[in-house]
């Protein structure tokens, strides 16, 4: 059965337990409203970890729109039940005030990574993701930490943020879980209408075809600039970015080398879709 519980100081003292009988303990950060990409999470830290830990908060800081926080999808009696037939050993699901206390003045910045895409169209993002992160890994002392791949930005920022702050922690990247029509999951796709969930597809399709060409050799200035306007062509809108970069530090490409990214953000109705795809020369 899985335990429940909200406050760090008992959880520590259960991870401590954990860790005198030499067991390896697993965390899958989410913010709820789980679905099966999560769950893919949830495999991936049981298989490897003795123990696993899943925690949900929707968290404040990284949201630049009061509106979104508050539409954010809320079932935490679902998402036990989930968590429970899972074989989750622990749901962490604190408080803000047990994540950010009163007088609370410390914020984790990650530079680089997080400055264009995602960071450029959502200011503060990222610090806000890096802040929790590292909130979530010290409260759970996890030694291994799995994220989906979807969040592509959001992987790296955190692994550069783990990686300069020595954090004992390995963080583990999962791959994008996704609908049969080839749709990335994610919470928010549950406020797409059926008309909306009709297109949505396209866009993974157009991804695909477009690192197809792009392996070819065609200029990807062209490729990428015929595949906005194909996208804007099936109903999208407010295309924030479809770029190619680099799979690490995510430098802009001019020409496709090494191993690379093509990742995009662009509106449909009132959600924002968020996807990218390997695209390995």
């Amino acid at each position: 059965m899985t335990q429940v519980i909200r406050h760090s100081e008992a959880l520590r003292e259960k991870v401590a337990g954990w860790k005198r009988s030499g067991m390896l303990v697993g965390v899958v950060p989410t913010m709820g409203a789980l679905h099966d990409g999560h769950l893919s999470l949830v495999h991936a830290a049981r298989a490897q970890s003795d123990r696993v830990i899943v925690t949900v908060f929707v968290n404040p800081m990284q949201f630049n729109n009061t509106t979104d926080l508050q539409k954010y999808p809320r079932d935490e009696a679902t998402d036990l039940a989930l968590l429970e037939a899972a074989g989750v050993d622990v749901l962490f699901a604190p408080d803000v005030t047990e994540v950010y206390p009163d007088g609370f003045a410390t914020t984790v910045s990650v530079s680089g990574v997080s400055a264009s895409m995602e960071g450029a169209f959502r200011p503060g993002h990222f610090d806000g993701v890096a802040t929790v992160v590292a909130k979530l890994l010290g409260m759970t002392q996890a030694g291994r930490a799995f994220f989906g791949e979807k969040d592509w930005q959001q992987l790296q920022v955190v692994r550069r943020m783990v990686r300069d702050l020595n954090l004992p922690v390995r963080i583990i990247g999962c791959p994008t879980v996704r609908e049969e029509n080839g749709l990335a999951m994610s919470s928010r796709n549950q406020h797409l209408t059926g008309p909306q969930r009709d297109i949505a597809p396209v866009l993974h399709r157009i991804l695909v075809q477009t690192a197809q060409r792009l392996r070819r050799g065609e200029d990807v200035h062209t490729a990428l600039a015929e595949a906005r306007a194909e996208i804007l062509s099936h109903g999208f809108h407010d295309l924030d970015y479809l770029d190619l970069r680099t799979a690490d530090d995510l430098q802009p490409l001019d020409t496709l080398q090494g191993a690379a990214r093509l990742l995009v953000a662009v509106g449909l109705g009132q959600v924002r879709l968020i996807d990218n795809i390997a695209v390995d020369a």
